[in-house]
C-alpha cells in the first residue's frame, strides 16, 4: 500500500516521515529524488544550466539550489518551465524507489503531492497541517529566508483548504513533537489494519 504524505512548507512533514521510519516504514522522499535528478552529469542539470546560465552553479559545478529557488519563485513562467522538465524525471525515479520497498506500507513524501498529480496513485493521503502563520515563522527560522520569499513559496503551493480537502487523514503539528508522535502512533496502527484488508496497489 502506498501512502502519500504532504503538507505545506514548514508544516513538519519530514518530522512525521522520520518518525514513521522509526516504526519500520520505508520512506521515499520526493525532495531527495529532486536532488538526484539534477546531480552533476545528469541531463537535467545541463538543461537547467543552458536555460539559466552558469551562474546557477556552485564552484564545484553542482546546482546552487538557493539561487535557483530565488529565480523560480520570482517568475511563474520559470517555475513552470522547471516543473515541466523535472516532474517526469522525478516521477520515474520515485516509481523505481517505491517498487523496491518491502515494508507493510510505503510512505511517499512530497510537498507537491497534490499539485504534481502523484496523489492519484496513492492509496491514501496524509496531510500534516499547521496554520500559515506557523509555516512562515518556522521556515524563516529554519532556512534564514525572508518573510517575502517564504510567502511566495506558500502562494506557489496549493492552498491549505484544498490540501485538507484532498486528505484521507490529517495530522495536526501546531504543538510539540510528543503531540505529533501520538497522532502518528494511532495512524500507524490504522494503516496497518487497512493493509490487512486492502491489497497493495
Amino acid at each position: 500500500m502506498l501512502i502519500g504524505l504532504t503538507g505545506g512548507i514548514g508544516s513538519g512533514k519530514s518530522c512525521a516521515a522520520d518518525y514513521l521510519a522509526t516504526l519500520g516504514i520505508e520512506v521515499v522522499d520526493a525532495d531527495l529524488a529532486s536532488r538526484a535528478v539534477v546531480e552533476p552529469g545528469q541531463p537535467a542539470l545541463a538543461a537547467i544550466t543552458e536555460h539559466f546560465g552558469d551562474d546557477i552553479l556552485l564552484a564545484d559545478k553542482s546546482l546552487d539550489r538557493a539561487a535557483l529557488r530565488q529565480r523560480i519563485f520570482a517568475a511563474t513562467a520559470e517555475r513552470k518551465w522547471l516543473q515541466q522538465l523535472l516532474h517526469p524525471l522525478i516521477n520515474a525515479y520515485l516509481k523505481q524507489q517505491i517498487e523496491a520497498t518491502k515494508s507493510v506500507y510505503c510512505i511517499l513524501v512530497n510537498p507537491l503531492l497534490i499539485e504534481s498529480g502523484q496523489a492519484t496513485f496513492c492509496d491514501k493521503v496524509i496531510v500534516v497541517d499547521v496554520p500559515v502563520s506557523t509555516q512562515i515563522s518556522r521556515t524563516m527560522a529554519r532556512d534564514n529566508n525572508t518573510k517575502e520569499l517564504v510567502e511566495s513559496i506558500i502562494q506557489a503551493q496549493i492552498d491549505r483548504e484544498s490540501r485538507l480537502e484532498a486528505a484521507d487523514f490529517v495530522v495536526d503539528n501546531d504543538q510539540n513533537l510528543d503531540h505529533l508522535y501520538k497522532q502518528l502512533d494511532v495512524l500507524h496502527t490504522r494503516l496497518q489494519q487497512l493493509c490487512q484488508t486492502q491489497p497493495a496497489s
